[in-house]
């Protein structure tokens, strides 16, 4: 069988379209598709798509770097799938044929180049983020607005002892991270 793996970051702009028609081009019998991040440790629907892989079945992904951001973590697969007679199609870096030395070699070139490539992502991030507070600008998100009243009645709903998700509901307050931000600046929170 003819399996298909596409993986996108959590982030909202973008979409798998483009690797799902790869897939369906390619023939793949059934597609697992995940919007998760990359560095993410837990990635269900690779899980249960390893999980159903059996000898003879091929495993399509549209990049290399969908299945792992390590050259160690694909090259553990690579030699897992060789052990159970699974093979690994890579669209994007060219058709790899995983059952011959030469595909296995090429692998391994290509997936340390990948790992590379994206350390040296990182580290440009990081300089440009560097550079950036250098010129007394921090990254993140903007601090969002700043309710009192609602900073008060969940401090005094937390020193009570209610439950978080009552806490939230009570106060009309939307997310957990800004009941926190809330109870650090009222001091109830270091």
């Amino acid at each position: 069988m003819k399996f298909g793996y596409a993986r996108v970051s959590s982030k909202v702009h973008q979409t798998l379209d483009r690797q799902l028609d790869s897939l369906k081009a390619e023939g793949c019998d059934e597609i697992f598709q995940e919007k998760i991040s990359g560095r993410s440790k837990d990635k269900p629907q690779l899980d249960l798509l390893l999980s159903k892989l059996r000898k003879g079945d091929v495993l399509i992904v549209d990049s290399l770097d969908r299945l792992s951001r390590t050259a160690k973590q694909l090259i553990s697969l690579l030699a897992d799938f060789e052990e159970k007679g699974i093979h690994l199609k890579s669209l994007k870096e060219g058709i790899f044929d995983t059952s011959s030395p030469m595909g296995r070699a090429v692998f391994q070139i290509v997936s340390i180049l990948k790992t590379a490539e994206v350390e040296v992502l990182r580290e440009r991030t990081l300089d440009g983020l560097k550079a950036a507070r250098a010129r007394g600008k921090n990254g993140g998100r903007p601090t969002g607005t700043y309710n009192k009243m609602k900073s008060a009645a969940a401090a005094t709903l937390y020193k009570k002892g209610d439950s978080i998700s009552n806490i939230l509901e009570a106060t009309g307050i939307k997310s957990k991270s800004t009941l926190y931000q809330y109870l650090r600046r009222e001091g109830v929170l270091e």
